[in-house]
């Protein structure tokens, strides 16, 4: 068993080697590199558009790597460079075809565009396409058309390119050697818009407000952005009202995929053909999944493709690395930090050149070379890269069950506690915000925030341990059992594990001021679950009013030791404003024509007796529990 430490001086040695190249990087890109502009044609007859940037040295051949986006491959025009090419400094470095094309129905491609285009349309014929289809087409194209290329392709991209990546692997070209798809959509119901049913009201209006708009005909020019009127997300959010308002108020009825989440509040079939999970089979290239445990966007893909690539290909080369990161964090940033949270050392700068550019030189270039573990996860709390041999690991599986007087402990509540519970006031007039920015836009430090604000409201319930005496070490998914009542008729339930820093615990030098980090309560991980769903997500059913219920859901992910001295506390809240739509708390068939009327406070309870336990049930790891 060993180690991987973040903070080898190799790896800053490395970085440093590029930073002036860094501070330039369109001149540096135009010196080394050639650009062409194309139009790729597709079986049924559209043409895809692409810029190549091909080495300037043409002393040998070169591996292609190639990203479809849906966001732009602009700057357009054969004498305009970007700054920024591939998936890092070295690798625009050592040398690739890099190829970046505008996927069908965006930009300058031809056709239509469709969201999270269902996969397997190209069984009803010839000519019908879909994600899988075009990439193959435009690999067989660029191998013919590309005079420098060595013959072998490899994929890679973050978020929705990141889909696209992850669909390009499925029947895939036989060139195609080896794909990343990095923080990449899996299923839109449950990554980015509704997870377990709660619709992720800020997200979902802020990205379909500009990418939601129809382009009519190929251009260059992004719709432009939304103007809120306001810093203040809150408050613009809650002076929306019902979701009703939105379309026309808004959107002018302009949006199209809004109007799917109108007419689809349900997991019923029109998402269904969205999940790509499922067609992830007959995968022949090797695979590194790549994600952030601090992604606010798309935490769900990266662990369910990696899951579903090798439950269905268990003999294909896959992978997956899991940093402490944002959404995009370890290209974008050098991942020390995020909010008041530091890591110890630039893990995003380890990844990149120590997995991401190894992968790569091994399976387009042939270099030799350690292949990156099954699984490399950065454990936070202790701030350091363990590798294990499958994910989830091997654990222990402990209850931690809600306890008297706003306390937690691995014992259950005695047989003599016949009935105990806590209760709240849940008010959609009054929610309970996520953060407490003024700001409009997600911020992707949300993750790693200071629950103390929420902690204090009257509609939280906190329960809070011990100081441990002894590291304690959860890794792999987590699930909620809450036995509840309420006196309306849906309702949700928003659980968050956090880790409750020493009272005496010194500011860092990045400490923000005005903030301390002496009794922080970092946000470790928080789900939300929609009552309505609970027996299925495609048939939703009303709680009775006043009569228990259990409701139980997972969470994703984590791998985080609480270390001695530090407390684990569970928060339990039924608003997370705006991230989170407010649940009108009474059941209607649709919440997105939900009127005024329908949001209703209610009284809500969590038992915590012997026969009826609430608990967050956690993997625990045995210490060095890697290789």
């Amino acid at each position: 068993m060993h180690l991987l430490r973040a903070s080898c001086l190799s790896l800053v040695i490395a970085a440093n080697a590029f930073a002036s190249a860094q501070s330039d990087g369109e001149t540096w890109l135009r010196e080394r590199y050639a650009k062409r502009e194309v139009h790729i044609p597709m079986r049924d007859g559209a043409k895809l558009f692409a810029a190549i940037y091909e080495p300037r040295d043409r002393s040998r051949t070169y591996p292609i790597l190639l990203r479809r986006t849906p966001y732009s491959v602009r700057p357009y025009g054969e004498e305009h460079f970007p700054s920024v090419l591939g998936p890092s400094r070295a690798m625009e470095a050592d040398g690739y075809v890099f190829v970046l094309a505008d996927v069908r129905g965006r930009y300058l491609s031809e056709g239509e565009f469709e969201n999270m285009r269902p996969h397997g349309a190209a069984s009803s014929g010839p000519h019908a396409v879909d994600e899988s289809t075009d990439t193959y087409d435009t690999i067989a194209w660029l191998l013919d058309h590309v005079d420098s290329d060595s013959g072998k392709v490899g994929m890679w991209g973050i978020s929705y390119p990141g889909f696209y990546a992850a669909a390009g692997m499925i029947d895939a070209h036989p060139a195609l050697a080896a794909v990343s798809p990095q923080a990449p959509i899996a299923d839109w119901w449950f990554d980015d818009f509704h997870h377990h049913g709660a619709f992720f009201l800020a997200d979902a209006f802020n990205f379909m407000s500009s990418f939601g708009r129809a382009r009519p005909v190929p251009t260059t020019e992004s719709a432009p952005g939304f103007d809120h009127g306001t810093p203040d997300g809150w408050r613009f959010f809650l002076d929306i009202g019902p979701l009703s308002n939105v379309r026309q108020r808004w959107f002018g009825g302009d949006v199209a995929f809004w109007d799917a989440f109108v007419e689809h509040p349900n997991y019923d079939e029109f998402w269904r053909a969205r999940n790509l999970l499922p067609h992830l089979e007959r995968v022949a290239p090797a695979v590194l999944t790549v994600g952030g445990w601090f992604d606010a966007e798309d935490l769900y893909g990266p662990l369910s493709v990696y899951r579903a690539v090798e439950r269905q290909n268990p003999s294909v080369f896959n992978v997956l690395v899991m940093g402490p990161w944002r959404h995009g964090g370890w290209a974008r940033d050098d991942g020390s930090r995020l909010g008041e949270i530091s890591f110890g050392a630039p893990t995003a700068e380890f990844y990149r050149n120590e997995i991401e550019r190894k992968f790569f030189a091994r399976f387009l270039r042939g270099e030799d070379g350690a292949l990156p573990a099954e699984a490399t996860m950065f454990e936070t709390g202790t701030n350091r890269w363990r590798t294990f041999d499958a994910w989830p690991p091997k654990t222990e599986s402990r209850a931690i069950y809600l306890r008297e007087a706003g306390s937690l402990s691995f014992e259950p509540p005695p047989a003599s506690v016949e009935l105990a519970h806590d209760g709240y006031l849940s008010d959609p007039a009054k929610p309970v915000p996520y953060h407490e920015r003024i700001q409009v836009r997600t911020p992707p430090e949300y993750m790693t925030d200071d629950q103390r604000f929420a902690s204090r409201r009257p509609d939280v319930l906190h329960y809070e341990s011990e100081p441990l005496v002894a590291p304690l070490t959860c890794a792999g998914p987590s699930t909620v059992e809450l036995w509840i009542t309420t006196t309306g008729s849906d309702a949700d339930f928003v659980v968050k594990l956090i880790d409750v820093f020493p009272r005496d615990t010194p500011n860092s030098a990045h400490t923000t001021p005005g903030r301390a980090l002496a009794g922080y309560q970092m946000l470790v991980r928080a789900e939300v679950f929609r009552a309505r769903f609970r027996e299925s997500y495609a048939e939703p059913k009303a709680l009775a009013p006043g009569e228990r219920t259990r409701i139980t859901f997972p969470l994703q992910d984590v791998l985080h030791t609480f270390q001695p001295g530090h407390r684990f506390a569970i928060q339990i809240q039924s608003t997370w404003f705006p991230l989170v739509d407010r649940n009108p708390q009474v059941f209607v068939a649709n919440p997105f024509t939900a009127g005024p009327d329908d949001l209703r406070p209610a009284w809500i309870t969590v038992e915590r007796s012997a026969t009826h336990a609430s608990a967050l049930t956690v993997g625990v790891l045995p210490p060095e529990a890697s290789r």
